[in-house]
């Protein structure tokens, strides 16, 4: 009866390790986590069977509890900080140009706006995006109808009606 509780016990114990190490360290379903749910599973159906239902119900609930505990003690610990990406960004994009333009400025486009592309307005090349969400063509008349963050709306300047 010894050698059966032990073998339940490694049985349940690789389960839990193999679970948290593909929770916390592989991406994805891998072996690792296949193998976990077998020994788990493997541990409990070898306590119902072997030990009694009794003794199947504590394994089982023991092992539920011990995963729990095991899974909110990792991610409490400081060893998942070591491991960690942390990087924080805290640059911005240098938009200063931008202030140089102003409403109702014309330009051309540089690649095709569909509907974002390069906009050459007073000789400053900016991110364009058309008006609308159409699309136009690469060396065209626009004009700047509002300026975003980092972004020039633009919509085209119609020209076919001048004589």
């Amino acid at each position: 009866m010894t050698f059966e509780i032990i073998i339940v016990a490694a049985l349940v114990l690789l389960g839990i390790l193999f679970m948290l190490a593909e929770f916390f360290l592989l991406p994805g379903i891998s072996i690792a986590g296949i193998a976990g749910v077998i020994f788990l599973l493997g541990g409990i159906v070898y306590a119902y069977l072997f030990l009694g239902s009794t003794t199947g119900n504590l394994t089982l609930a023991a092992a539920a509890i011990a995963m729990g505990a095991s899974f909110f003690w990792l991610l409490k610990s400081k060893s998942l900080r070591k491991i960690a990406l942390e990087t924080n960004i805290d640059s911005r994009v240098d938009n200063s140009d931008l202030r140089m333009l102003n409403v109702g400025d014309t330009g051309i486009t540089l690649s095709r706006l569909n509907p974002t592309g390069k906009v050459l307005v007073n000789d400053l090349t900016v991110e364009g995006k058309s008006l609308n969400g159409e699309f136009i063509d690469e060396e065209e008349e626009v004009e700047v109808v509002r300026i975003d963050g980092y972004q020039v709306q633009v919509r085209r300047i119609d020209t076919a009606g001048i004589n």
